[in-house]
């Protein structure tokens, strides 16, 4: 098999983070030898997934404290050496930069997972287009990626679109009524961003709780922006459900989460592939999701809603239907961990073969 590096920007409780851990775990198990490494330190939230790693024999080496750039490369360039890797997927655009201005004959696959264009402005866009040709490909998450970079950036001889999976092992159906008493719970798992658009969220909920009178509504995200979550707390403060509402950090049982949750609600403006709505499918909770493109593949599953969720009161209508919905099971073929894993080490096989 193949020693494979696996590069993120910060190793926390995200999507791309997420899938690249779970990638090394799988490139593990399937005999590959394995290792990440981070251009910024570990956050407190990972640390339960490096120790799954570590469990799994996934060697991870982290930086012990931000640096500059000239220090990254060279926290980035020792690790090279040490590890001695095949290939190196870069998630996100901005590990793909460094990964790419390191003089290595390592090939680098570029993985961009942004829900945005990282190309619109014209410092990123220039800079790839000057380290285009050191990628040996790059993935897209979803249509919209590859979309942006031949728009902005231009044809790369391997531009390729990969979704991201899913380890449905970790989602195991469970239809079994919820504990007596234990209030019904709506769930939203994402960042703290403007663009996760929680404060819609909780504007649709106070509209919930005026209807139902044993309903929660728990907020978990890494925090991105302060002044969003700030700005979110003031909200639940100004319409008086602080006993309804929870907004706290980062939560790494997803799993456990959902299994105690009645309803995800993901209201994003904008997606690349989310991890958290395909974890939500796997867990046949039923699903409310604005109803933007990167969500339509979803649109025909059972106990999905796909909704105008800028619109309040059909948000709300669309969350109070949900609440009298039962789990079901969901098919994600060709959303899977193990679909996923076998694409990314076709395309890690195909580079190296190359050299």
């Amino acid at each position: 098999m193949m020693r494979i590096l696996h590069l993120v920007l910060e190793p926390r409780l995200s999507g791309a983070e997420v899938l690249a851990k779970d990638l090394a775990i799988h490139q593990q198990r399937e005999g590959s030898t394995v290792s990440m490494t981070a251009l910024l330190p570990e956050r407190p939230d990972f640390a339960a997934l490096t120790r799954e790693m570590v469990k799994h024999g996934v060697e991870c080496v982290f930086p012990a404290r931000r640096s500059s750039l000239p220090v990254k490369l060279m926290h980035l360039a020792g690790v090279m050496r040490r590890f001695r890797p095949d290939v190196v997927f870069a998630h996100a655009t901005i590990p793909a930069f460094y990964a790419r201005a390191l003089p290595s004959k390592v090939p680098v696959i570029y993985v961009m997972h942004s829900a945005v264009n990282d190309f619109e402005g014209a410092l990123f866009r220039n800079v790839e287009r000057l380290l285009s040709s050191r990628a040996r490909a790059v993935i897209g998450v979803s249509p919209a990626n590859l979309r942006d970079y031949t728009r902005c950036v231009g044809s790369h001889p391997l531009l390729t679109m990969i979704p991201n999976g899913v380890d449905t092992s970790r989602f195991m159906f469970d239809d079994r009524p919820r504990a007596n008493g234990a209030p019904a719970q709506i769930v939203q798992i994402g960042r703290y961003t403007s663009v996760k658009n929680q404060l819609q969220t909780v504007h649709a909920f106070r509209d919930v709780a005026a209807q139902v009178n044993d309903v929660r509504l728990q907020l978990y995200g890494v925090v991105e922006d302060p002044a969003y979550l700030a700005a979110i707390e003031d909200l639940v403060k100004k319409l008086g459900l602080e006993e309804r509402v929870s907004v706290d950090g980062p939560n790494s049982d997803v799993s456990g989460v959902l299994s105690i949750s009645n309803v995800f609600a993901m209201p994003s403006r904008s997606e690349g592939h989310s991890v958290a709505f395909l974890e939500a499918l796997a867990s046949g909770i039923p699903v409310v999701a604005s109803a933007i493109t990167p969500f339509q593949f979803a649109k025909t599953l059972p106990g999905v809603q796909l909704v105008d969720t800028d619109n309040t009161a059909a948000y709300s209508a669309a969350l109070l239907a949900a609440l009298a919905q039962p789990r079901v099971q969901r098919s994600l073929a060709g959303l899977t961990l193990q679909d996923t894993a076998q694409r990314y080490l076709a395309i890690a096989q195909q580079v190296v073969a190359k050299l």
